[in-house]
């Protein structure tokens, strides 16, 4: 199993006065300058208190939006550093700009203990772009770096990997270690049975995770508007639903390979239909292979809920990424909802990511119930398709 440098390793006790650049992810909605999920800001918290008890003095730094490398109040973190304050029970300074004389001025006026939160990362190009004298700028007023952000450990950023030669004194937070540990249980010897449920529109985005994953389970079950496809490979009409055509074949070749490996594989029996996504006037259950002209498909049917709870339930692994149907829109959230209260009760390891999926575990009020809810979508993804996440392996012990 990966083992990461820890906070353990940068010895806590040496800490105070110490000025320590923590990367978080707090990438979170906004709304008319309040922060409307603060989901991630509570994950954060762990590791911020074990840093402020130990005295350091923490300089935050985030990314928010996709303001392009451009100043965009629509895209700033104040509203988190004020969230963050309410959650912490402590004043949260913020510094108007994450390099240059405003994060120094911020830095030089922290006591022990003490956090600012800088302004977004991503106002500057150099972050995305890894731009060597943005890295350094952004490290200049620390003197350690830990990295709790496990949503953006997928990516080679300044604040991931172009910061770490100018603070060799580094180490991942509480959360990313947590993360990293639970996912590579599903690729080491996982309890069997494993299974993995798929849902959410396409196939791609999945496919390395699903071509990964496939050799280690016994069941696949696939839901959403990705099951369309593999019911349009089965031979199934799917008239007006959502199907991935350019991935008919992959779908094939994954159904035969699953055949060919002894993988039970569940693909939904029967389907909630409706005329229209947008504005629907009708919608009726039918079943898979019966799908009337003009119908497409929004949701698993009860049947196949019944069958999919009752596959969850034998699971002693289980890993969920994506939505059953269209779960944003009720009455569509019924397979969905049904099926996140299935993993809650499943007595095995269960393990979901992707940010509809634990919208939807959240919407179901389980996801504390659940092994381990994953704040990183695209790097869960990455990294149960065996890709190497740049932040991940910048921290690995030596």
């Amino acid at each position: 199993m990966t083992r990461l440098l820890s906070l353990e390793d940068l010895d806590l006790a040496t800490l105070r006065g110490v000025p320590v650049l923590v990367r978080v992810d707090f990438n979170v909605p906004l709304k008319e300058g309040r922060v409307t999920d603060d989901t991630r800001l509570v994950e954060a918290l762990p590791t911020l208190r074990e840093l402020t008890a130990a005295g350091a003095r923490l300089l935050l730094c985030s990314h928010c939006g996709r303001p392009k490398g451009e100043r965009n109040p629509k895209y700033s973190l104040r509203p988190a550093a004020d969230r963050l304050a309410e959650l912490l029970g402590r004043p949260v300074a913020f510094a108007d700009d994450c390099i240059g004389e405003p994060a120094a001025a911020a830095a030089a006026a922290l006591g022990d203990g003490d956090l600012v939160l800088l302004e977004n990362l991503r106002y500057h190009k150099g972050e995305e772009k890894n731009e060597p004298e943005f890295a350094a700028a952004l490290a200049a007023n620390a003197k350690a770096y830990v990295d709790d952000a496990f949503g953006s450990a997928h990516r080679a950023h300044a604040s991931i990997t172009g910061v770490l030669p100018h603070l060799p004194r580094k180490a991942a937070g509480r959360l990313l270690v947590r993360e990293v540990e639970a996912l590579a249980r599903l690729l080491g010897t996982p309890e069997r049975p494993f299974a993995a449920l798929l849902g959410g529109a396409k196939i791609e985005g999945k496919i390395d995770t699903l071509e990964n994953l496939l050799p280690r389970l016994d069941l696949l079950l696939v839901g959403g508007g990705m099951a369309n496809t593999f019911l349009a490979a089965a031979g199934h009409d799917l008239k007006a639903s959502l199907v991935e055509t350019e991935r008919l074949g992959l779908a094939k070749a994954i159904l035969e390979s699953a055949a060919e490996r002894g993988i039970e594989v569940l693909l939904p029996t029967d389907l909630v239909v409706t005329d229209s996504f947008e504005a629907p006037t009708r919608h009726e259950t039918v079943a898979a292979d019966a799908v009337p002209d003009g119908m497409l498909a929004v949701d698993i049917g009860p049947a196949t809920r019944e069958a999919f709870a009752a596959a969850v339930g034998r699971a002693r692994t289980l890993f969920w990424n994506g939505p059953l149907g269209v779960f944003e829109k009720p009455p569509f959230d019924a397979g969905t909802r049904a099926l996140a209260a299935a993993l809650a009760a499943c007595p095995g390891f269960t393990v979901i990511g992707g940010g509809e999926t634990v919208a939807a575990a959240r919407q179901a009020g389980v996801a504390e119930r659940l092994g381990h809810v994953s704040t990183g979508g695209g790097a869960s993804l990455e990294f149960l398709a065996g890709r190497e996440l740049p932040g991940v392996a910048a921290l690995v012990k030596g």
